[in-house]
């Protein structure tokens, strides 16, 4: 056993998540593939043991919805990074059907990696830029969930995900401690783009006392055709 799993299983208890043994392997196969690529690629600055268990792994998990995922979900991870929150939601809940995007081919490459070798199937990993992705008819208004995480404030993220959600489905995001201000600043966004936030759930990790919270909002009506804009426009000129 490795540090990490010790560390991990110390933070389930405190959040009061249940992991089989199964889970606990893979989780920790996770962490070894990400700090041994992370020495040739900048996955990560958060590499030590309890770091990783508590800010990565136990942190996407409080994205999870008993009821939202239930019914085995296609779900999008925009922005997904180094697979946070879509792989620990995966190896947590196997039945969901999830797309990893991201726009850097090298991170595509570990995703790829981290698949193959924790076994996960049901999985595509996909090289592309949200705003262009969007407006592809085999993606826009396709997916039961869209996540993200750490990826931009509100109102922006609003724009990169929502066009990806069918109606009636919903947007989950893990949000810092900024997140009131944020949700009220995308009070416009939400009104163009077709969302309302259902739920604000504040959330504390394991041994940290900072402010962060999970937003769920739903998509109540299509996003009009003209978002998200073209590249680079949503961050410079938010809704």
């Amino acid at each position: 056993m490795t540090d990490f799993t010790t560390e991990l299983r110390a933070a389930a208890e405190a959040a009061s998540l249940s992991l089989s043994e199964e889970q606990i392997l893979k989780f920790t196969r996770y962490d070894a593939l990400l700090v041994d690529w992370n020495e040739r690629m900048n996955l990560t600055a958060i590499t030590e043991p309890r770091d990783v268990a508590v800010k990565h792994m136990v942190d996407s998990l409080t994205a999870y919805d008993a009821a939202l995922f239930s019914g085995a979900p296609t779900v999008i991870d925009v922005g997904t990074g180094a697979g946070f929150p879509g792989i620990p939601l995966k190896i947590f809940d196997p039945s969901i059907r999830l797309t990893l995007m991201d726009s850097l081919a090298k991170r595509l490459a570990f995703l790829e990696a981290v698949v193959e070798d924790l076994g996960l199937t049901g999985v595509t990993c996909v090289h592309a830029r949200a705003e262009d992705a969007a407006h592809e008819p085999q993606r826009r208004e396709r997916y039961d969930i869209a996540v993200s995480r750490a990826v931009a404030r509100l109102p922006v993220l609003l724009e990169y995900t929502l066009p990806f959600v069918k109606k009636g489905g919903h947007l989950i995001a893990l949000k810092g401690r900024a997140y009131q201000e944020e949700a009220d600043d995308a009070k416009h966004a939400l009104k163009v783009l077709g969302g309302r936030i259902e739920s604000i759930r504040p959330v504390t990790l394991p041994g940290l006392d900072d402010k962060r919270a999970v937003l769920t909002i739903e998509k109540t009506a299509p996003t009009p055709k003209a978002y998200p804009r073209k590249a680079g426009t949503p961050a410079k000129k938010p809704l």
